[in-house]
């Protein structure tokens, strides 16, 4: 909990909702050394005797994973789960999880659906929401069951305490610790399951919020990527085949999309100007090509959109199937995102942007018909 004085009664409230052994479950609130703020609000708020504040020592790098590392050192349980502060986690997540965990060694994290309770408020939060929908209920089950790594979501991560101990914990450098313990955790030998019981969250509602969240999620993702790939023939011998290749498709991927995407814009700009716009080529070779970008731009659109869509109809919300029709829009806002987080990986690459959160002011999305649809 960094600067997240003002919700932490929200957060007890949902931590208390937990439907977990009292005698079986340990709390930790960790605030910063630099945040006397939040530390006060949190020892106001008469804490039960399993929860406990925790103060992260005052050491460099000042971001998450640091802190996770700092509690995990005196964390007891079999089990160990991380939550957001603006977290509202189902209360039956920890005994599905932890049955999960039990059950089959191999399962290295269960990973539970996120999605959004803010999602009408803006059109930020509405695409959010649509990308949040597709990537918990659609994308990640579906790496799972190809057998490529999964990247962990920040939050509703449960693990078994001795996996994290044996992989050392969180990258403190890296700044999407999340998705770089979720290939870890391939590399291990270990898989993801994907819970569908859903913790909710809150969206950034304007550009300026979404955009320094989204530049940190693309610089990780980026140190992720660069780091794992330092030795290619050994991330190989580790990942197998089909790992190695989901790692190129699904990471590599989007990396070199979201940088991509927009040069060909300027490309149609330049060529409007000069009269040759969208002018097929005039050799068989490059009337091919020019076929075949032209079907991979409709193609990735339509798929993009439809995926989107058909997620968030599944979760039983269809005022928001219209929407999708401005994610194109909102991917060159993510391109630019991922081209502020390269200027910031050469020259900030261990600095953790804050993303701003505001106390829950309406009701939480649990109220969805279809809600707990999930990944299931």
């Amino acid at each position: 909990l960094y600067q997240e004085a003002d919700i932490v009664p929200d957060l007890l409230i949902a931590l208390k909702a937990i439907d977990y052994p009292i005698d079986k479950l340990e709390i930790f609130l960790i605030v910063e050394s630099s945040d006397p703020k939040t530390y006060a609000a949190v020892l106001d708020s008469d804490l039960p005797d399993h929860m406990h504040v925790f103060v992260v020592p005052s050491s460099p790098p000042q971001t998450k994973p640091q802190a996770l590392n700092h509690a995990l050192a005196i964390a007891q349980g079999t089990c160990v789960v991380v939550y957001d502060a603006e977290d509202v986690p189902d209360p039956g997540q920890l005994r599905a999880a932890a049955a999960i965990l039990e059950s089959d060694p191999s399962v290295g994290c269960v990973q539970a659906c996120l999605n959004v309770y803010n999602s009408d408020e803006s059109f930020f939060t509405r695409q959010f929401t649509i990308e949040y929908t597709a990537l918990f209920d659609c994308l990640l089950p579906t790496l799972r069951r190809l057998g490529f790594p999964v990247p962990l979501g920040g939050t509703s991560n449960h693990f078994r305490r001795s996996v994290l101990l044996e992989l050392g914990g969180w990258d403190s450098f890296n700044v999407t610790e999340d998705a770089d313990l979720g290939i870890c955790l391939a590399r291990a030998g270990y898989h993801v399951e994907i819970l569908s019981l859903t913790t909710w969250e809150e969206a950034p509602a304007n550009f300026s919020v979404w955009l320094r969240q989204r530049t940190r999620w693309l610089k990780g993702w980026m140190q992720t990527y660069l780091v794992h790939m330092r030795r290619p023939k050994r991330l190989l011998d580790e990942l197998g085949g089909r790992g190695f290749v989901g790692l190129q498709v699904f990471m590599g991927g989007v990396l070199l999309s979201v940088l991509v995407h927009p040069w060909f814009y300027i490309l149609a700009v330049m060529d409007l100007g000069s009269g040759d716009f969208f002018h097929p080529a005039t050799t068989s070779t490059g009337l091919a090509l020019w076929w075949i970008g032209i079907f991979n731009l409709v193609a990735g659109y339509c798929a993009g959109v439809a995926l989107g869509s058909a997620a968030v109809w599944a979760r039983g919300w269809r005022h928001l199937v219209i929407s999708g029709l401005w994610m194109p829009v909102y991917w060159l806002l993510i391109s630019c995102a991922a081209y502020r987080a390269l200027w910031q990986l050469g020259r900030a690459p261990f600095h953790w942007e804050k993303t701003e959160h505001r106390p829950r002011a309406q009701k939480v999305a649990t109220a969805s018909p279809n809600a707990e649809l999930g990944a299931g």
